[in-house]
């Protein structure tokens, strides 16, 4: 059972980080602040995003936020399947 539980897991975490990919190419290509999928992708992204980038600045310009926020959810994802699988 608790296999399960670890694969759904597994799938929010990528989809959630695939959301923040996503997110990061629309800006680089410049689309559009108010186009609906850049603002249903933000409305998703910037509340994880926002908290960080008090304590992250940009560097040269550069926004690390993403890529913060991908490896804390990758490492929230790794120690939520270790608590499922029993494993701490």
């Amino acid at each position: 059972m608790s296999g399960n539980w670890i694969s759904l897991v597994d799938a929010l975490v990528n989809l959630y980080v695939l959301l923040i990919v996503v997110y990061v190419f629309t800006s680089w290509i410049g689309l559009d602040p108010w186009h609906p999928a850049r603002r249903l992708l933000g409305g998703l992204v910037e509340p994880v995003l926002n908290p960080l980038r008090r304590y992250i600045p940009p560097v040269g310009g550069l926004d690390f936020t993403p890529l913060v926020a991908i490896l804390l959810i990758e490492l929230a994802g790794q120690l939520l399947k270790a608590l499922l699988a029993g494993g701490l």
